[in-house]
């Protein structure tokens, strides 16, 4: 894969990271990962923070389907597209629940203030998809 099209690709994640508003004007990502009976199952995410194509943050809580299933196996799949451009990450979730690190990602005044009332909430948890594969 071209150095060029990891850039570019890594330049679009960038740009889509940060939890905007309720409507996620940023625009959703597909997370995939496997359910309780092997099946692949897809939910549509608001890209937290990101760094490239090398790791991507979720917001969500850890009562939520995807964090079950995440426990049993952490394989998934993230897939940006457009008209325009696709990207297909492969990799490893991990369920992020430090005090510390939900501070760092909380943004203030942001959508997230919406379903949580802050980095403290029990309600609230960080998805860490790291990728080790991609089509770009």
């Amino acid at each position: 894969m071209s150095q060029e099209a990891i850039a570019r690709a890594s330049e679009i994640i960038n740009s889509k990271a940060g939890y905007k508003d309720k409507l996620g004007v940023e625009g959703y990502v597909t997370v995939a990962v496997i359910d309780e009976n092997g099946y692949p199952t897809a939910s549509t995410y608001v890209i937290f923070t990101a760094n490239g194509i090398n790791w991507l943050t979720f917001a969500t809580g850890p009562d939520r389907n995807i964090v079950k299933r995440i426990k049993k196996n952490n394989r998934g799949s993230v897939c940006i597209n457009s008209t325009e451009y696709n990207i297909t990450l492969v990799g490893k979730f991990e369920i992020i629940d430090d005090p510390e690190v939900k501070s760092e990602m909380w943004i203030p005044n942001s959508a997230m203030n919406n379903h949580w009332s802050g980095p403290e909430d029990p309600q609230f948890c960080v998805l860490r998809f790291t990728t080790e594969r991609y089509n770009l």
